[in-house]
C-alpha cells in the first residue's frame, strides 16, 4: 500500500471524511483545502517526504482528534505559504 492510500485509509479508519476541509484566510479572502488534497500534494514530494508525512499523522493521531486537526491545519498553511512564496519569486 503507498503512504497516500495508507493516509486516506487510516483516516477512513478514524472516521474522519477526507473531503473535510481546513479553511485559511488569505489576504482576506477564505480558502479551503481538503484533507484529501492536503495529502495528494504532500504525495507529489519524495518518498522519504511521504514517509515522514505519514509518521507526523500517526503522531498526530496518537495526541487525539484536536492533534490530526492541528496537523492538517499546518500542512494546509505550509501548501499555502509555498504557493504564494512561488507566486513572489516568479
Amino acid at each position: 500500500m503507498s503512504p497516500a492510500q495508507e493516509c486516506k485509509e487510516i483516516l477512513k479508519q478514524e472516521g474522519i471524511n477526507l473531503l473535510s476541509s481546513v479553511d485559511f484566510d488569505v489576504n482576506g479572502e477564505e480558502t479551503s483545502l481538503t484533507l484529501e488534497y492536503i495529502i495528494d500534494t504532500y504525495m507529489l514530494a519524495s518518498e522519504e517526504s511521504q514517509l515522514v508525512f505519514l509518521t507526523a499523522m500517526k503522531k498526530s493521531l496518537e495526541a487525539n482528534t484536536i492533534g490530526i486537526e492541528k496537523f492538517f491545519e499546518g500542512m494546509g498553511q505550509l501548501l499555502l505559504m509555498s504557493h504564494l512564496s512561488d507566486k513572489f519569486e516568479g
